[in-house]
């Protein structure tokens, strides 16, 4: 089925053709569009040769010329072009399955497409590939693709991912990495079952695949207390925090002398879990992991810390109290960096509260979980001052409510202050303490 266009942009190269709102993209030099993958990887070229058919029937033959690698301008009825391949597998750790009933119901959609992970950087375990899309991708050499990879035992990975596909992905991958096709890849590290030694192999088997493995994250599983009729998972503890941490750095440490990049890295959170301090900016290279949560800290820390030194003279010290909501997780390393702020500029007056997560269960930490239902429970008739900050992954993508549909203005009008919504950003915490 050919995308229906549903809009041209403006000033766009398509913009200066008859092509038209309602023809529907059949070929570009005649290859056939099937979705937008298709369409992305056959317009990168300058002279291009569209074959559509008009609303009216007819064929349209549209030749177009543009910048190599610049977007035709056309706008279609769906993002993929297609229908969005959800997921099929029953992992024994995916967060989704631990969530509360009434909530969304977009939050209970799980995807597991190659597109999305290719265009928007999505995760995926390879499990729903055919043979014919796996060829393709190879075939186009795209990348990076982002993989779950969790295990390289085919049974192993079999069982995590409660599908016999989950074996089948392995050999995909063995595939897209023998292709020269970049790889990021996650390990969700589930106690008794693939840590340990078996963590050991699957690091020893991605480091085997070469240079296509360009970086791997190492998660702790993330366990709610809605876990009712699921596979019976431990959390990670402390110790076994340390243990992980210190073998996932012996091989960051082995890649970089061989490879001039870590490669292996460890989420913050294992860090905190652990009670050891954070590798240093350096370590992270260019955070290709910060999605996963890996190095999120430490690029916060340090934009705070730059944009303190460099912005002195512009400083203006604000009039009004404040306070800051966070996870627990984050809280300590917020109270250090308000810390720093204050024995500098001994006027600012601040706290930090760490909410605990009661709406998923207490071992729930990162602050991007928090619910307002629990910022309202816990900050209810506390000294808030002035102002409430709070981080923006608390909220929606996109809009100002947080996972259990409570607003921003919801939270303002019960605690009666003014909420400032801080982006993932050190400068921007640091600005907002200032009152900008």
């Amino acid at each position: 089925m050919n995308a229906v266009v549903k809009a041209i942009l403006p000033g766009s190269p398509a913009s200066k053709t008859i092509i038209a709102p309602g023809d529907s993209l059949r070929k570009i030099n005649g290859n056939v569009i099937s979705d937008v993958l298709d369409y992305k990887y056959c317009s990168y070229d300058g002279c291009l040769m569209l074959e559509l058919g008009g609303a009216d029937g007819k064929m349209k033959l549209v030749r177009l010329s543009k910048p190599v690698g610049a977007d035709i301008g056309l706008d279609f009825d769906t993002f993929l072009m297609d229908k969005e391949r959800s997921c099929a597998n029953k992992c024994i750790f995916c967060f989704i399955d631990q969530l509360p009933g009434g909530m969304r119901e977009t939050l209970y959609y799980k995807d597991d497409d190659v597109r999305l992970s290719l265009l928007q950087g999505n995760y995926i375990t390879l499990t729903n590939l055919s043979q014919r899309e796996t060829e393709r991708l190879v075939s186009m050499r795209v990348g990076p693709v982002n993989v779950s990879v969790h295990t390289l035992d085919p049974d192993l990975r079999a069982f995590m991912l409660g599908t016999k596909r989950g074996a089948d992905g392995i050999n995909t991958l063995r595939k897209f990495a023998d292709a020269g096709i970049l790889l990021n890849c996650q390990i969700v590290c589930c106690p008794g079952i693939n840590d340990g030694k078996e963590l050991r192999r699957t690091i020893e088997g991605l480091c085997s695949l070469g240079p296509s493995i360009n970086s791997v994250s190492v998660v702790p599983v993330g366990l709610t207390k809605h876990r009712q009729g699921l596979t019976s998972l431990a959390p990670v503890s402390r110790e076994l925090a340390i243990e992980i941490v210190r073998l996932v750095e012996h091989y960051s440490g082995k890649c970089l002398r061989k490879r001039g990049s870590s490669v292996f890295f460890c989420a913050d959170e294992l860090y905190m879990k652990a009670g050891m301090r954070l590798p240093p900016h350096e370590f992270y290279e260019d955070y290709p992991q910060l999605e996963n949560g890996v190095g999120m800290m430490r690029l916060f820390i340090t934009e705070f810390l730059d944009e303190l030194e460099a912005g002195d003279s512009e400083f203006r010290i604000p009039n009004s109290e404040f306070s800051i909501a966070t996870g627990v997780a984050a809280s300590k390393h917020l109270t250090n960096l308000l810390m720093t702020v204050s024995k500098k500029y001994d006027k600012i007056k601040g706290r930090v509260y760490a909410v605990r997560n009661d709406f998923f269960g207490d071992s729930v930490t990162v602050s991007g979980l928090v619910t307002g239902g629990d910022i309202l429970a816990q900050l209810r008739g506390r000294a808030l001052g002035g102002r409430l900050l709070i981080p923006q992954n608390m909220l929606r993508h996109g809009d100002n409510v947080f996972l259990d549909d409570v607003s921003v203005s919801d939270v303002s009008k019960a605690l009666g202050v003014p909420v400032r919504i801080v982006q993932q950003d050190g400068a921007d915490l640091l600005r907002a303490i200032f009152g900008d």
